[in-house]
């Protein structure tokens, strides 16, 4: 396991631990913008490709999910500080109202207590101009230490586009 400093860490080395280890984040556009204990924020950008209904162009509930749960799964790297295995134990989410079609969708989680094994996240979408305007809310928790194979094989090569 290596550690990681979420004050200082480099968005790039996380984005592409993002890409190499999870590839459907790479191939929706998702990025890592900040990384801090605090609060972990990631953006899923609009894509019609990700549309759930096409009378209104809004996302998508399955991509509104899976940004929420990358960005805990974030929020649990940045609070343990160590980049490491982890499990999605369980995701709770409410859905409060449909994500604006072309808007970008931001996500942010915060790993509020940690166990030996488990891990407490809490989240939130929005959209980058309302962030008081919830999109949904998140409760979920996440097993620490689930593999004991790399979070990231370093000789996988970089997804395609």
């Amino acid at each position: 396991m290596s550690e990681i400093d979420p004050a200082g860490v480099d968005p790039k080395i996380i984005d592409a631990y993002i890409r190499k280890g999870i590839p459907h984040c790479g191939a929706t556009g998702m990025r890592l913008v900040s990384m801090a204990a605090e609060d972990t924020v990631m953006a899923l950008p609009y894509n019609p490709d990700l549309v759930g209904d096409p009378t209104t162009g809004v996302l998508h509930g399955g991509a509104v999910t899976a940004l929420i749960d990358t960005v805990c799964g974030m929020a649990v790297l940045a609070g343990t500080r160590k980049l490491q295995a982890i499990a999605t134990l369980d995701l709770r989410i409410d859905y409060l109202k449909p994500a604006r079609a072309e808007v970008e969708l931001l996500a942010a989680a915060h790993c509020y207590k940690i166990t030996r094994t488990i891990a407490f996240v809490r989240a939130r979408a929005y959209h980058a101009e309302a962030p008081d305007d919830l999109i949904a809310a998140c409760v979920a928790t996440f097993m620490l230490g689930s593999s004991d194979k790399p979070a990231v094989d370093p000789r996988r090569k970089e997804p395609t586009a």
